[in-house]
């Protein structure tokens, strides 16, 4: 019934969007009486800020074409390496590019926004490296055919992806993917995998959240597993190739997340308006571009949402050495030579600091030297990876800690 009732009110709200939208379209034409007027301005400028607020969004592209190097524009090159049902592998590169560049998978997050939210995040690590990213699956068009998606399956992604990239490639995990990209690079540590990956750089992960708690953090550990079962699952309807699928629906989770910054949401959009009133039509761009992909979500597996919940936040299995893949043990002991980087945020309220940092202790048989922390001053969660202090302050330190490790990769990929 969740789902049926949000696709009802999705409906009402898209006609109001467009209504809302021609309205303001009517009242800032020239030709409309008093459309110069102080007030007609105003009211324009509150129909657009609705129309926008509740317009349908689809999956954005990325759309980087070009990328400046150097002081040198180069075109970029965007393409679809793998296509699997619950995620495909997307590759960038420009033509620039050297043939011995660092090769780097980021992982994005499944956590109800697209691997478009990691736009800044690619552009900049552009710059020097080939550039692979997951793009993962919006549940509701993936058919029950198709089969599930749970914690196992995305550590099998990730190892499959490092595969097809080769030996010597670098890795980097966003925010809630770190807790299985870490565990997919013990997986093959273990195995002594050929293509296990030279670094591991996690931003703001969820590695051990008993480590200063967030409100995120409180709300999973509060509620028992058939809470979350019972009230934020739901079935896939028949409008869509999912239908039957037990999802965690996209707009549950951005309406959590807004719910908890409510406030600061509330400001952003009297801010957009007063931006359309004055006519600071950049500003009010700005703000737009931000909200439209923040907005665009999607849907993810119920099995892995919930089983997400209970091994990350609430029973802490892989900071415990207690996290299980496909029957066997998850053995952080096992890394021995790829290179972690941990990076915090100072201000960030979904994972609190230290929480990423506890990869550094609980992987025994890493030397010291190859490990690293480093924490944004000043800097909240979406501004790890993303903005300026990304680009200016953070970035450099993945550059020169993939620089100074890569060697060695480029090493292991000519002896493979």
């Amino acid at each position: 019934m969740l789902y049926k009732a949000y696709e009802i009110q999705r409906s009402f709200l898209n006609a109001s969007s467009a209504l809302a939208s021609i309205g303001s379209e009517m009242l800032s034409n020239p030709r409309w009486p008093g459309s110069g007027l102080g007030a007609m301005q105003m009211m324009s400028s509150a129909l657009d800020v609705f129309a926008h607020a509740t317009a349908p969004r689809a999956k954005p592209a990325f759309g980087i074409k070009t990328i400046t190097v150097d002081g040198v524009i180069h075109a970029v090159n965007e393409s679809t390496v793998i296509h699997r049902p619950f995620g495909d592998l997307k590759r960038f590169t420009h033509e620039g590019m050297p043939a011995d560049a660092p090769r780097l998978l980021i992982v994005a997050p499944m956590s109800g926004h697209y691997a478009t939210l990691l736009r800044g995040t690619v552009e900049r690590m552009l710059e020097r490296c080939v550039v692979y990213i997951t793009d993962w699956a919006d549940a509701k068009f993936v058919p029950l055919e198709e089969g599930s998606f749970n914690l196992d399956d995305y550590i099998d992604y990730i190892v499959g992806f490092l595969e097809h990239i080769g030996p010597g490639a670098h890795a980097m995990a966003v925010c809630q993917p770190s807790v299985p990209t870490f565990a997919a690079t013990a997986v093959m540590a273990a195995l002594d995998h050929p293509c296990r990956p030279a670094t591991l750089t996690m931003m703001g992960g969820p590695i051990d959240t008993r480590e200063s708690p967030t409100a995120v953090n409180d709300h999973a550990i509060t509620r028992p597993q058939v809470w979350f079962k019972h009230n934020v699952i739901t079935t896939v309807p028949a409008n869509y190739p999912g239908v039957g699928r037990q999802v965690y629906p996209g707009f549950v989770q951005l309406a959590s997340f807004m719910s908890m910054n409510l406030g600061s949401h509330m400001m952003s959009h009297y801010k957009l308006f007063n931006h359309m009133v004055r006519g600071d039509g950049e500003s009010a761009d700005a703000t737009k571009t931000f909200y439209d992909e923040y907005r665009a979500v999607c849907d993810m597996t119920a099995e892995f949402y919930l089983q997400t919940v209970d091994v990350v936040f609430q029973t802490h299995a892989l900071p415990k050495g207690e996290l299980v893949h496909r029957g066997l043990l998850v053995d952080l002991g096992a890394i021995k030579d790829t290179a972690i980087l941990c990076i915090e945020g100072e201000n960030d309220d979904i994972s609190g600091i230290g929480q990423t940092k506890a990869a550094l202790k609980v992987t025994p048989n890493l030397p010291d030297e190859m490990k690293k922390y480093f924490m944004a001053p000043e800097v909240g969660h979406y501004g790890i990876f993303n903005g300026s202090r990304w680009r200016n302050v953070i970035a450099p330190v993945v550059d020169a800690w993939i620089l100074r490790h890569d060697a060695k990769g480029r090493k292991l990929s000519a002896v493979a």
